[in-house]
């Protein structure tokens, strides 16, 4: 019996780790080459990994919730003829000492969704390791081997040790809760989330809860109503008190809030807006959709505006460039990856459509489609964020009239479209109500001087307040 070695893949684009969302499997449970054995989340996007080997799963080396670093092992796997003894069960799951056997050579090195295979190890920064799960230990709790048998994670070794599962266990340990003084009512005695939050609640309004006893002497009791709920109801990993909430700033909302501190200071911003009638393409975007040639495809305003800043770069290339410092060069793009803001749970990302420029209206319309419904589930590739030019951010859907967006790192401009509303506009010599819009169009002007800027700016406006030219000017 072989124990092989999964690792946390070497996720490329200078990301060194990767949180542990998911695991999708137990110790015990039979595994096959290519099966999905958990979720992780990098900084920039949650990707499940395929296990590259056959056999029986011997260890979770890392809880739910737990960050780790590429190169650590994160699971262990029994493999080979089913007939040989397994290997004794280490005491502590340390990131997998040393097996029974030496490593069997994997077939293939595991990477992420949107990353090729890496051909030589990195030295990485160092930094203080995650704590590990923790193996079944025998009743002394000495270092000697126990007894041969799949190492379960959720740990459960201990004369009045309180059960519970492992996110469990870190949630309760994100709010500052003993475990073992919190009343169980799960099956068996097992602790819930509910009981850690109503623990919490307790901590904060005694009076409102009966005090706790060790779990060893807990009889099974009724739920506990939770008298906070701004406690109760705290993001996962967040801890505080009544008067205030603390939140983990990590995975995408870490990253975002480094790239754009980063954009402010390097990049000098230059923001201009333009408040004009969209009346017509509020006409048009209604044509499209009884169009039979269309039929099944999203039509909206955000597309063709899509479509009215993919002319405007047509007629305007200059401002699809990027800044290259360490070569002092301009660099310009002969194509346009277009990135649209789309707001996620884990945070705001910004995938893009590769080549937006050489799509016609219905294949822009679906890719715009599955670009907004791949960052809805979470599921957006590192690959699909990578390489953006310009990017186009719709304030407009929280009913905002527009706003001085940042660049995203590494692109010339973005696009804020504020929302479409009927006022008060003098059209053809007469006020009438009209659907009016503003666009703020940011932009590095290192890159786009206040001349090349404006016109950019104006040929959008031109094109939304006269659709047509999007057949002219194309």
């Amino acid at each position: 019996m072989t124990i092989s070695e999964f690792k946390m893949p070497d996720v490329g684009e200078g990301l060194t780790e990767a949180e542990i969302l998911k695991w999708y499997v137990q110790p015990g449970d039979t595994v096959t080459d290519g099966q999905v054995v958990c979720e992780v989340e990098t900084a920039k996007a949650a990707v499940e990994l395929p296990i590259p080997f056959d056999g029986v799963v011997h260890a979770l080396l890392f809880e739910e919730g737990v960050t780790v670093d590429v190169g650590q092992v994160i699971i262990s796997v029994r493999t080979g003829p089913a007939d040989e003894a397994p290997a004794a069960a280490p005491a502590v799951a340390a990131p997998v000492a040393a097996a029974a056997e030496p490593e069997a050579p994997a077939a293939r090195q595991p990477v992420l969704v949107g990353y090729g295979v890496s051909t030589a190890s990195t030295k990485r920064r160092p930094r203080k390791a995650p704590q590990p799960a923790v193996a079944a230990q025998n009743g002394t709790g000495s270092a000697q081997a126990a007894p041969a048998a799949p190492v379960v994670v959720p740990a459960q070794g201990g004369a009045g040790k309180a059960l519970a599962k492992p996110p469990v266990r870190k949630l309760a340990k994100d709010l500052g809760i003993d475990l073992a003084a919190v009343v169980p009512t799960g099956e068996g005695g097992v602790v819930t989330r509910e009981d850690v939050h109503a623990a919490a609640a307790a901590a904060i309004t005694p009076q409102a809860v009966s005090p706790a006893v060790p779990v060893a002497q807990a009889a099974p009791a009724a739920p506990v109503q939770a008298q906070a709920p701004a406690v109760a109801q705290a993001p996962a990993g967040a801890a505080g008190s009544a008067r205030e909430t603390r939140i983990p700033v990590k995975g995408v909302r870490k990253v975002t809030a480094q790239a754009m501190v980063g954009s402010a200071f390097t990049a000098p911003h230059v923001t201009e807006f333009i408040t004009f009638d969209v009346t017509r393409t509020m006409k048009l975007v209604q044509e499209l959709k009884e169009d039979p040639d269309l039929a099944g495809l999203r039509i909206n305003p955000l597309l063709l505006i899509a479509k009215a800043v993919l002319v405007a770069i047509r007629r305007n290339p200059d401002v699809n460039a990027s800044w290259d410092e360490a070569a002092q060069e301009i660099v310009l793009k002969h194509y346009v990856n277009l990135g649209i803001a789309a707001a996620t749970p884990r945070g705001l990302i910004v995938p893009n459509i590769k080549d937006a420029h050489a799509k016609t209206l219905g294949e822009l319309s679906q890719a715009l489609s599955g670009l907004v419904a791949t960052a809805r589930e979470g599921k957006t590739s590192p690959a699909d964020m990578q390489h953006g030019t310009i990017t186009i951010t719709n304030v407009g859907v929280f009913g905002v009239d527009t706003g001085t967006p940042i660049l995203n790192p590494g692109e010339s401009a973005i696009l804020a479209v504020g929302a479409i509303k009927l006022q008060p506009w003098v059209h053809k010599g007469k006020v009438k109500a009209r659907h009016v819009t503003t666009l703020a169009l940011s932009f590095d002007h290192r890159l786009v001087d206040g001349e090349l800027g404006s016109r950019f700016l104006a040929d959008i406006a031109a094109v939304l307040e006269h659709p047509r030219r999007l057949i002219t000017w194309s």
